[in-house]
């Protein structure tokens, strides 16, 4: 049985590779996943979250409301984050985001604890003319960092992050009854990693140890379940496969790069091509211009990318909002 096609790693390249985008982090290379998928940019200046963090389901979670919530009625929108977490200031600044917009928002913590090795501080100054020595140290953190990430991503499988997921919303249903009633059911958002599984949960799951529960006998055959959300939006999606985009159900939109090699155009070809052929309600628009993760909260100094930064949040929140 073949593997699964999917985007897992950038083409090797040249330590002192340079991003194309000015006063951008250095260029993907080598590492498992994007680097704009485990670090944040830096803060837009004066911005502070308004959300809390809570438990629900003994799983830690991020919740913010809107600003006349109870009094007025919400949808309840999953917020499924890239490597950083829940507790990425970035993370937490998109949720308000969509708080703002009339969702109440809940961002679980679909890792476990056990978030993206992150070493880099994204306000910390940069180095402009750093020695050789420096240099060199600087390669050797970068290789090291790159191993510890690669490790990090071996252990988020859909066998650990689908049961999370399962739980957390099942509890959530109960706790924000009001909010699943309002809107048909729980609607969802991903970014870079948190895309996948924003698909996953879109789909028709088996009722598999990858589920979180046990198969039933063989005489009854495996037992589909899902989809879990009633629409969906994704963001530069990382780890996607053809089969996540081929068992989608529910209605998505995807926010895409042009030439993503963390998202190539084959797999996004191939799942436009089945939601079409199954008459499946979808929205892809592809940006060009920006790097991966660009449509997450953080400053840019490139108006362009701050532009698009903008259109990719709005064409995501109409989405939500028309279903």
């Amino acid at each position: 049985m073949a593997e699964p096609e999917v985007a897992t790693k950038a083409p090797e390249s040249n330590a002192t590779e340079q991003s194309v985008f000015p006063n951008d982090t250095r260029a993907q290379g080598g590492a498992s996943m994007g680097e704009h998928c485990v670090t944040d940019r830096p803060t837009p200046p004066g911005a502070s979250p308004t959300g809390e963090i809570s438990k629900i389901a003994d799983i830690d979670v991020y919740i913010t409301k809107p600003s006349d919530y109870p009094h007025s009625p919400s949808k309840l929108l999953l917020f499924l984050s890239s490597g950083t977490g829940i507790f990425s200031t970035n993370n937490q600044l998109q949720a308000d985001q969509y708080a703002s917009e009339g969702f109440l928002v809940v961002m679980p913590d679909q890792f476990g604890g056990d978030p993206a090795p992150n070493s880099a501080n994204p306000n910390a100054p940069q180095e402009e003319n750093p020695t050789v020595i420096e240099q060199v140290k600087l390669r050797a953190a970068e290789t090291v960092q790159s191993f510890m990430l690669d490790m990090w991503l071996a252990r988020q499988t859909q066998e650990k992050v689908l049961p999370i997921l399962q739980k957390f919303i099942e509890s959530a249903r109960e706790e924000f009854a009001d909010a699943v009633a309002n809107g048909g059911g729980i609607y969802a958002v991903g970014y870079c990693f948190g895309g996948k599984y924003v698909l996953l949960l879109a789909s028709e799951l088996p009722n598999t140890v990858a589920t979180g529960q046990k198969l039933k006998d063989e005489e009854q055959g495996v037992v589909k379940t899902g989809p879990l959300i009633k629409a969906g939006a994704i963001a530069h999606g990382t780890l996607v496969t053809k089969q996540d985009l081929e068992g989608v159900k529910s209605p998505v939109s995807m926010v895409c790069i042009e030439n993503d090699q963390l998202f190539p155009d084959e797999i996004r070809e191939t799942g436009r091509a089945y939601l079409e052929e199954k008459h499946i309600e979808h929205e892809i628009k592809i940006y060009s211009g920006v790097p991966h993760g660009f449509a997450v909260t953080g400053e840019y100094q490139d108006p362009k990318i701050q532009a698009e930064q903008k259109a990719a949040f709005e064409q995501m929140a109409a989405w939500l909002k028309m279903h």
